[in-house]
Formats: structure tokens, C-alpha cells, sequence
């Protein structure tokens, strides 16, 4: 693995980090995207190399084997830099690689990260103040580490001071065609985005991957309660009427639900519509009016709302993107 693809490009040099234990597919969206011989991008398209941030032969995700003949040294000329994913985000990021990231940087150089990643990038400091993405399951993770950093677990990818972060692996492509767009224009990036059978924009953010909120601590007495809530999101769930099913003050009610499940009652409830509202859409022939119904929203409007605030798309653009290969 050398990473010499596009040999006939005077473009800008694009690396990608590369280290034992590689993300395989963060490190492969990556090299297909700038890495991948485009002639009819004429002579000024990317050039694409790999370089290793330490000693081979290496192992990436998969039990590939592999090395790299280029070193640390090949960031000194660098464009932009892709860090495709991170060993862990428990694992520290070596002092020198930070040190030569922060030097590429402030030779203007852009930075780059897809997932784990943007705790390779939260190590140089660059990030401290900005707003950065990351995969959901690690934004928590991030945010303790890094308290400087206002991280954003909703959206699929952030901009800030030329340098760039992405949510979760997928998310890398977003980037990439985001970043074609800012340096080539909109035909460019459409194009690339048709070879790689993809929308170049996709609505909402990852928000809408985020499986249904549960329960961070045992729910005792109210167990029963949220069983009924979610086999029922359609019906009136007062405040009221919630607190006098578990035989509890309204006040109190409040307080032991929020510490239970994250989210005061109203929230989680209308948490538990939208989950019945995309299993519907997902799963149902449904018209969207039947589905507002059944999912205990009332109307369109409503539940409209609530996905543009939950997911960031709308309910028809939720059953396009999910049920697309529903029978």
C-alpha cells in the first residue's frame, strides 16, 4: 500500500495518515476518493499519497499486512491531511505526530478526520474553541476529553479554521465531497458523487442513526410506565396522568423520570412518537397522515416538526432514505 494513485495530477497533495491498526474503510473511501485516477478532472486534480506515522510492516482492520514508503517528512508539502479514523479513542496520539500536524497547519496546510479521528485532531489544540463532529457513540467521550471543544453529535460533518471533522465512517464521504466542492465546484463534486452512486448532499444529519433512547439507569417502578408509552405513543400522556399511574407527586414523577431515562417526561415521550413514527415509515405502506395518527402526533405539521428537530429531515425524506429497499 503506497498510496501512488493519479500520477498525472499537478494538483494539490493529499495524505492520509496511515498507522497499525488502520481503519480499513476510512483509510479506502479516502483513497478512492482523491486517490482515484479521474482524467476528465483535467491536470490540476489531486495527487493522493499515504504516509505512515510509524515503523511498518502494519496491520490494518481485516489482517491486512501492509507498509508505506512514505514518511512524517511528505506532510511538509501537504494540501490537505486525512486522519481515517484512530487506533481508539483511548489511545494516545503521538507527541511528534501532533507537533508535525500543528506545523503543517500553520504552514496552510487543511486538516482533515472521519470518526475516531477527530481525537488525532483534538490533540493538536486547533479544535479548542470550534465546534467539531465525531461519531455519536464517541461525542460524549470527546467532549470530557476536550472541554474546549463544542462538539456537535448531530451533524455528519463541521468546518472550522481549515480544519475539517466528520461523524461516523460514512460521514467521511460527506466530507470529502463537501471539501471537492469548496476547491473544483459543484460539477465536480456531483461527478464524483455519481461514480460512487451517491447523493453529493444528504439531508439531515446523524441525528437520524441514533437508535431510540433507553433507559441509563434501572427503571424500578416506573418500568411499567414506559412499556406502556412506547406500545402506546398515540395516547394522551399528561404529566398528570403519568405521575398518578406510578402513584407519585407530579414533582416527584418529574424528577425520578428525568433520572431514569435523560429526558423529562414530555421529551421522552415525543422521543418515543418519532421512533414509532420511522418504524412506520420504515416498515408500513402508510400514508404520511396515517402515520402522524398512529404515531400519536395528531397531524403532519406536528410531527414535521419534531423530525426537523430530532433528525434534521422531514418525514418523507426519512422514508426515502430508509425504507428505499422495503418490499
Amino acid at each position: 500500500m503506497n498510496g501512488k494513485a493519479g500520477g498525472y495530477s499537478a494538483g494539490p497533495l493529499v495524505l492520509a495518515l496511515v498507522y497499525d491498526g488502520l481503519c480499513t474503510f476510512e483509510f479506502a473511501i479516502t483513497s478512492e476518493i482523491f486517490g482515484l485516477a479521474r482524467p476528465e478532472m483535467g491536470p490540476d486534480w489531486y495527487r493522493f499519497r499515504s504516509v505512515a506515522i510509524e515503523p511498518g510492516p502494519m496491520l490494518a482492520q481485516g489482517g491486512l499486512r501492509f507498509e508505506c514508503e512514505n514518511g512524517l517528512d511528505l506532510l511538509d508539502d501537504a494540501s490537505l491531511i486525512v486522519v481515517p479514523g484512530w487506533k481508539g479513542a483511548q489511545v494516545p496520539v503521538p507527541e511528534d505526530l501532533v507537533e508535525r500536524l500543528r506545523a503543517a497547519h500553520d504552514r496552510g496546510a487543511r486538516l482533515a478526520s472521519i470518526c475516531s479521528g477527530a481525537f488525532v485532531l483534538a490533540a493538536t489544540g486547533l479544535l479548542d474553541g470550534q465546534r467539531a463532529a465525531t461519531h455519536w457513540r464517541y461525542a460524549e467521550l470527546l467532549a470530557a476529553r476536550h472541554p474546549a471543544i463544542k462538539v456537535d453529535a448531530q451533524v455528519l460533518y463541521c468546518e472550522a479554521n481549515s480544519v475539517y471533522t466528520s461523524a461516523g465512517s460514512a460521514a467521511g464521504i460527506d466530507l470529502m465531497l463537501h471539501i471537492i466542492l469548496q476547491d473544483f465546484g459543484v460539477e465536480a463534486a456531483n461527478s464524483v458523487a455519481r461514480r460512487l452512486v451517491m447523493p453529493p448532499h444528504r439531508a439531515g444529519g446523524q441525528a437520524q442513526f441514533i437508535p431510540r433512547p433507553v433507559s441509563p439507569s434501572p427503571a424500578g417502578k416506573l418500568s411499567g410506565l414506559l412499556e406502556a408509552i412506547r406500545a402506546e405513543p398515540q395516547r394522551d400522556w399528561t404529566i398528570r396522568d403519568m405521575a398518578k399511574r406510578v402513584a407519585m407527586s407530579e414533582r416527584t414523577f418529574i424528577r425520578r423520570f428525568t433520572e431514569t431515562t435523560g429526558l423529562p417526561p414530555g421529551e421522552w415521550v415525543i422521543a418515543m412518537r418519532i421512533e414509532a413514527a420511522k418504524a412506520l415509515l420504515e416498515g408500513s405502506g402508510l400514508m404520511i397522515e396515517d402515520v402522524a395518527q398512529e404515531a400519536g402526533f395528531g397531524s403532519v405539521e406536528v410531527m414535521r416538526h419534531h423530525f426537523r428537530k430530532g433528525l434534521g429531515l422531514s418525514p418523507r425524506e426519512y422514508r426515502e432514505t430508509f425504507a428505499a429497499g422495503r418490499p
